[in-house]
């Protein structure tokens, strides 16, 4: 379980938002939305503990997640607006290195079978800086189809892909949750996982139906 207690953030004089409060539970997936500005990076960066709030609390399974750094890290995959992958590695090497950093153990011929899913086919052993922005994009993405963390925390993951890269994303991001995984995500496009039965939290402003 995933918990936020009253959470306020601040950048410089100017409070981006305060009062913050939800729950998000095992097959719960969290459409954050609101206007550029509103604060939902920070929001995002809060919940991973890359932020400190100025007031309130993010809990991991009842407790604080300044106090269980670690364990909470091993249960979190966050992916940001910034790719977070090394311009001079190949996509298998830098898919290689991040499954490292977090102990997963992946050979080289299941890098290669899982950026050719990601849609990388013919471009795996090239170096990222020759990549397209949606192919490094997809690069980043392809942490998704190896992760055993129980929290994704993406903040607009849609950016910069063709649809058929979408559809295959809502794909994942699908069976994650129906096996029981949570999603925070930011999105400004229409896409299917930010309508029906969802949760969803608006900064900057609250309609009925909100969180």
């Amino acid at each position: 379980m995933l918990e936020v207690v009253n959470l306020q953030c601040t950048r410089g004089d100017r409070r981006l938002f305060s009062g913050i409060a939800f729950e998000l539970g095992p097959g719960e997936l969290l459409h954050l939305h609101g206007h550029n500005g509103s604060g939902k990076t920070t929001l995002m960066r809060a919940l991973c503990g890359l932020v400190t709030p100025t007031e309130g609390e993010v809990r991991w399974q009842g407790e604080p997640i300044r106090g269980q750094r670690d364990e909470f890290n091993a249960q979190l995959l966050y992916l940001g607006h910034k790719n977070g992958i090394k311009d001079d590695l190949t996509g298998v090497e830098n898919l290689l290195v991040a499954c490292r950093l977090v102990g997963l153990k992946v050979s080289e011929a299941r890098a290669w079978e899982v950026l050719e899913r990601i849609g990388l086919r013919g471009h795996e052993d090239l170096p990222a800086r020759v990549l397209s922005q949606g192919q490094q994009k997809r690069v980043a993405l392809s942490r998704l189809l190896l992760s055993r963390a129980k929290l994704w925390l993406l903040d607009e993951p849609f950016v910069g892909l063709d649809l058929a890269a979408v559809e295959l994303l809502q794909s994942v991001i699908r069976d994650h949750v129906a096996k029981e995984g949570m999603v925070v995500l930011t999105t400004h496009q229409e896409v299917a996982l930010t309508s029906g039965k969802v949760k969803k939290l608006r900064l900057g402003w609250k309609a009925d139906g909100d969180v």
